[in-house]
């Protein structure tokens, strides 16, 4: 019986509530269904923060990274007036690291897997890019599309939203790093020298 990612992805990330756009929020689960798919994981919680530290989940890190965009956001809004637009944020978030569920598949344990797609499931692509793909192949607005590459030089022009998941991005990432391997990112990005977060 193939698992009910739908399910698996409603009760994973309950930030998903808070995306007021139901047509933005069916998207952002129609990508994590499609990557999961493909990506041949059996359960969402089996694909790992990052390629070697698995004691953290990456629903875990990109739950933390949705609170933190949309915690940030809101005191831009409170505090400088600005015009940030939530929803953007919330599933930009959301999907910034669905990119994992291609990216992931040779870093974990045969026995979470059930056949990934080869001409997906690989590390060929990076996960903020597969994640930008996936999000624009489902339909998700070019704002929300934009904002998920968040690893330097992939995207040249940045909008408030984008930085604020690249902001929370980097602060989850430190937190993960730092807890796990007694490091920061950019140390951890010094000596791993593979894709970050």
């Amino acid at each position: 019986m193939a698992p009910d990612f739908r399910t698996q992805v409603e009760d994973a990330f309950p930030e998903l509530d808070d995306v007021e756009d139901e047509a933005l929020r069916e998207k952002v689960l129609d990508a994590w269904v499609l990557g999961l798919e493909r990506g041949g994981w059996r359960n969402v919680h089996d694909i790992p923060y990052a390629w070697n530290i698995h004691e953290v989940t990456n629903v875990e890190h990109v739950r933390g990274v949705t609170k933190i965009a949309e915690r940030s956001g809101e005191i831009q809004r409170e505090f400088h007036d600005a015009d940030t637009d939530m929803d953007v944020v919330r599933a930009a978030a959301l999907l910034h690291d669905v990119g994992k569920c291609y990216e992931y598949v040779a870093h974990v344990e045969d026995a979470v897997l059930d056949d990934p797609d080869p001409e997906y499931a690989n590390e060929d692509v990076p996960h903020s890019l597969s994640g930008y793909a996936l999000a624009h192949e489902v339909g998700c607005p070019l704002a929300v599309q934009r904002a998920i590459p968040h690893f330097l030089g992939e995207v040249p022009k940045r909008t408030v939203e984008a930085e604020l998941v690249k902001s929370a991005n980097s602060a989850s990432s430190n937190a993960i790093t730092q807890a796990t391997m007694g490091i920061s990112l950019d140390e951890w990005v010094k000596q791993y020298s593979q894709t970050t977060e």
